[in-house]
């Protein structure tokens, strides 16, 4: 049996090797002590809290912010929604119902019991459940409402989705997966609008994708903005994909000028052993990295109906 370690400490003498043999050295020292430290650097987010809006006995509902992941997932550890519960208020376990992408925000529902996770499940899956977000998008939106029936193929190497619309005269199949949102417009200031979204099937990035497709994306949103992101897309996913990959590194271009830098220095040293340690994340936030205008408002299935205020940019002025 060998084991990868990323530093190995046996009975006070450090081994500088990673990879050894673990059973050779059990049979010759049955009372050694192993220590193995695995060094982490978690990607930053926003400092906001995860204000609980209903508490049941079997449900949790909260306000989750943008930047923060539902669960550990990549780097992300501690700094999750999760996370956030347990440390916070003892909440522990909590099943997340649905997910909602690390930079949305909203209405997030835990159930408390792997028996209530699954009776949600079922219902989502059954198609029983009715989601709505709100989004401030690029432009006046129409006032009548809008149904986008077209297929959403998502790449995950680019981080990614597209709409895919077949073409009648070759007659070649429709790449992606069905997809449906209706949208409705709350209002407009002649710049911005805020829509009521309406998605029917849940694919990734299927609001975002959808809202791009009908001319008015996400005011925010640098990835779907416009249609050619090639020289923009790395820059739009850089903390996602950072996430999923230790060897990735979040430090902007221009870090040396900083405005967030100051003259705090960290109180710990780099080990030349771990992988991310070369990779250490910024003291400041990426400014593309705070957060969508997309927020999740309500679920509803059968007899239950949960809700989320709405935030701050939907009024508009």
């Amino acid at each position: 049996m060998i084991i990868m370690l990323v530093l190995l400490n046996v009975d006070g003498y450090k081994l500088m090797e990673r990879w050894f043999l673990f059973r050779t050295l059990l049979n010759r020292r049955r009372r050694s002590a192993i220590l193995c430290t695995d060094c982490r650097h978690e990607p930053p987010v926003m400092a906001w809290d995860v204000p609980i809006l209903d508490k049941e006995d079997d449900v949790v509902t909260v306000w989750k912010p943008a930047t923060v992941p539902v669960h550990p997932c990549g780097q992300y550890r501690k700094n999750t929604v999760v996370g956030v519960l347990q440390a916070e208020h003892g909440l522990a376990p909590l099943f997340p119902v649905h997910r909602l992408d690390r930079l949305v925000s909203g209405l997030l529902i835990l159930a408390r019991n792997a028996t209530r996770a699954d009776l949600f499940r079922q219902e989502i899956e059954a198609g029983k459940v009715q989601k709505q977000y709100v989004a401030k998008v690029v432009g006046v939106f129409p006032e009548d409402e809008q149904i986008v029936d077209v297929n959403v193929n998502y790449n995950a190497r680019e981080g990614r989705s597209t709409v895919e619309v077949g073409n009648s005269c070759d007659g070649s199949p429709i790449k992606g997966k069905t997809a449906c949102t209706k949208f409705t417009r709350i209002g407009t200031n002649g710049i911005h609008s805020i829509v009521l979204c309406k998605p029917i099937t849940g694919r990734t990035h299927q609001i975002r994708v959808h809202l791009q497709y009908t001319g008015h994306p996400i005011a925010n949103d640098i990835l779907y903005l416009s249609e050619n992101v090639t020289n923009r897309s790395s820059e739009g996913v850089n903390a996602d994909r950072a996430a999923h990959s230790p060897n990735n590194c979040l430090v902007p271009e221009n870090n040396s000028s900083d405005k967030y830098e100051d003259s705090t220095e960290e109180d710990f040293d780099i080990d030349p052993m771990c992988t991310n340690c070369p990779n250490l994340v910024p003291k400041g936030y990426d400014g593309h990295e705070e957060g969508l205008w997309l927020h999740c408002v309500q679920y509803s299935g059968s007899g239950w109906v949960y809700k989320c205020p709405y935030p701050d940019w939907a009024v508009l002025t």
